[in-house]
Formats: structure tokens, sequence, C-alpha cells
């Protein structure tokens, strides 16, 4: 049996998260980076036996389209797995059923599924700071859960009901694209750590709007800090989520 983190996390905030659940396994574990674009994902492939968290970040109240698309690529081959869905305190919407729907699509037996809180990814301001200390034993007490479930035959056996509906919600456009200014030296790195290959070596300042999905690792990644997105366009972003963003939501768990 393997213990295996399956993880799409380009700003950290999902791997933090996932950290805090699978500390609890006190076991080895390996990792799948859903992000790495130079990993053919078709060739991974798991057997019965192991114990598989799936962990994406919600953008827009769905799977990342990339995401899905390597996600679903996955052999699951009966594996049991663990759904974490990530997002930054306004909500969640159909992720978690699509998360679903992808992972039992490629073989995979869901036997449970989180909701978490990070840190948003562009709007810094809401759910500042977490996973926070709280959040971490939450999910160290969902993981404890998670793992007397797999212990329990009869219980492993009951299907995981998360909510979200079918058709799923629109997706949304990338629309807040990085770009470099005049700190940028042209080291590359953004242009290697791009998910979405969007950034050319020979044209790094810019990123192709058509491949961007606005993950903003780019921006995370500089060693310049010389990325970043228009400022009144996030601003103006931020005022339109101010009041569903504001309640602190807590991280839930579905057996």
């Amino acid at each position: 049996m393997r213990y295996v983190k399956v993880i799409f996390s380009p700003t950290g905030g999902t791997q933090r998260v996932s950290d805090a659940i699978t500390g609890e396994w006190g076991e080895h574990i390996e990792s799948v980076d859903l992000t790495d674009a130079g990993l053919d994902h078709s060739k991974v492939g798991f057997q019965e036996d192991d114990v598989v968290l799936i962990a994406v970040p919600s953008y827009g109240g769905r799977v990342p389209g990339l995401a899905a698309e390597r996600l679903g690529q996955l052999h699951g081959n009966h594996a049991r797995c663990i759904l974490v869905c990530v997002y930054g305190n306004r909500a969640y919407e159909d992720t978690l059923v699509e998360m679903q729907d992808i992972a039992e699509g490629c073989g995979f037996r869901v036997v449970a599924a989180i909701a978490a809180i990070a840190e948003h990814s562009i709007m810094h301001q809401y759910a500042a700071g977490r996973p926070d200390e709280q959040d971490a034993r939450d999910l160290q007490g969902f993981a404890k859960k998670i793992m007397g479930k797999l212990q329990d035959h009869d219980m492993e056996s009951r299907p995981v009901k998360v909510p979200g509906n079918r058709p799923y919600k629109k997706a949304g456009g990338a629309g807040l694209v990085p770009k470099a200014d005049k700190n940028c030296i042209a080291c590359g790195l953004c242009a290697q750590v791009c998910p979405a290959q969007a950034i050319r070596r020979d044209n790094i300042k810019a990123a192709d709007p058509k491949k961007c999905i606005s993950c903003m690792r780019c921006v995370v990644q500089c060693p310049e800090a010389a990325r970043r997105v228009n400022g009144a366009m996030v601003s103006a972003a931020a005022l339109a989520m101010k009041k569903v963003c504001t309640v602190k939501k807590e991280n839930e768990l579905f057996l």
C-alpha cells in the first residue's frame, strides 16, 4: 500500500492544506505534481490498496481546467481517494462534485472529501494567513476521522455525498494575466515553472492570454518580485467580492 498526494498548488496554499492532512498519516508520502507541465500524467497509475489524496484549488467555483485535464489522465485502478478543494473564503460551489466525477471517471473510489480555506491567491486580504493554527487542528482532526473510516470496511463502502450541481456552473476565463515590470532580469524562472506554459523564454515579460490560467505561480516564484497583475482590476474584483468574503468560512468534512 502506498500513500500518495496528487496536488495542483501553483502558489502553495493547497500544498499547505494537504500537508496538514497527510501529516496525520504517519507514513512516507509520495507526490504527483499536477502543475508539472513536463510530466506525462497519463503514465501515472495506482493500485487498489493505495490511499490517494487529490487536492486542487477552486477557481471561480470550478476545478481549474488544466488540473481537470491532467487529473483525468491518471489511472485510479480502484484506489481509495480523498478529495480536497481549497478556496479563498468566497465559495467552492461545484468544485467538489466536479472533482468527484473526474476521480470516479478515471477509476478512483472516493471515500471522503474536504473543503478547506487558504489565503486567496490574488486578493490576499481574504483569508489572510490561512490555513492558520486552528485550520491545522481542524484538518488533522478530519484526517483522523478519515483514517478511521478507511480501517472500517463497512464505513468505507458508504458513498460520499458532496455539495454541488450538475451541470456545473460555467467556468470563467483567466481575466488577470501577470506581466513583468522593469525589475525583470529575464532569468526565465517564470517560464520554467508556469503550469500552462504560457510564458515563452524568448518573450519573458509577457504571457499568452489564451494559455494563462491566472494561477499566479509566476508572481509568487519571481525572485525579483517583478511580475504582477493590473492593480486597478484587482481592486475592482476585491470590492465586488467583499461582501461574500468577509465572513470567515470554516473547513468542512464529508464522509
